[in-house]
């Protein structure tokens, strides 16, 4: 089955799929059925990291897949841990290994870690590693404006993509602004917020009765006219092809308007200035 995933252009050219599969909390041996199927159901973005566990499980779904490397687009995540210039130079080698890949189409930060201090020496090397062709695009992830004031300082490649907590009651609209304003790609992680509690919203509930879609399919293609890309996680085969297919309906103005009242400002995860 080919894709019918639209694509958005990165600020160095490189096309990313706007919907990705994410492997967040996927065991290892379980990832490489997981983003097998999602290959199967049409996926061609896959999104993993270091810390997860499951680089080689996901590498052996991907060379399982069939599909042609160059159709798919792979983005991986330095561990805090590893930051600093030489330590991700290693690290990042080490996250190729495990997945069986000569490239990854995406190179992210994890988190900024702000006392640690070692950020911009780390993106540092992501322009080498980037230089080096090891990663077509390199970006961050749960960087703060302020964060990426400190990189527009000291680098000279703008991150294509910062990866973020954004979900209707986290809309992250200031953060979106200033991405949109450098030529950054909002990504969204924890797209569907965490368990049954925003897809039990009334308001959810509502639209996706009004369109005949189930309340996690609203949910992305809200994400999807945002503009931001989103990677919803799932490793229940029928979930990940439900999640796939909000490509054939679309949500009008007051849905748009309904969504944007369900703001709460409320995170899920930790929040970047303290996650070290």
């Amino acid at each position: 089955m080919s894709s019918q995933v639209p694509s958005l252009t990165l600020n160095n050219g490189i096309e990313m799929p706007q919907l990705g599969f994410g492997v967040w909390q996927v065991p290892d041996d379980e990832a490489t059925a997981a983003v097998g199927t999602a290959i199967e159901a049409g996926y061609r973005s896959i999104d993993t990291a270091a810390v997860y566990g499951n680089e080689e499980g996901t590498g052996k779904g991907i060379a399982a897949s069939g599909v042609a490397r160059d159709e798919l687009f792979v983005t991986t995540k330095l561990w805090n841990a590893e930051q600093g210039h030489d330590t991700t130079l290693r690290a990042f080698d080490a996250s190729l290994k495990r997945l069986g890949l000569d490239y990854v189409d995406l190179y992210l930060i994890h988190w900024p870690t702000p006392a640690k201090g070692l950020y911009v020496d780390t993106f540092k090397a992501f322009e080498k590693i980037l230089a080096d062709g090891g990663a077509r695009a390199i970006g961050v992830s749960n960087f703060l404006p302020e964060h990426l004031e400190v990189l527009a300082g000291e680098t000279s490649v703008v991150p294509a993509v910062n990866q973020i907590e954004l979900h209707p009651h986290l809309q992250q609209a200031e953060a979106r602004a200033l991405h949109a304003s450098r030529g950054i790609v909002t990504e969204a992680w924890s797209p569907l917020g965490q368990g049954k509690g925003l897809l039990e919203v009334p308001t959810v509930a509502a639209i996706a009765h009004k369109h005949g879609r189930t309340p996690a399919q609203v949910v992305l293609r809200w994400h999807l006219q945002l503009g931001n890309v989103v990677i919803p996680k799932s490793v229940t085969p029928s979930r990940i092809r439900e999640n796939i297919d909000v490509f054939g309906f679309e949500l009008d103005d007051d849905d748009l308007a309904a969504f944007a009242a369900l703001d709460e400002g409320r995170r899920l995860g930790g929040h970047p200035a303290e996650v070290n």
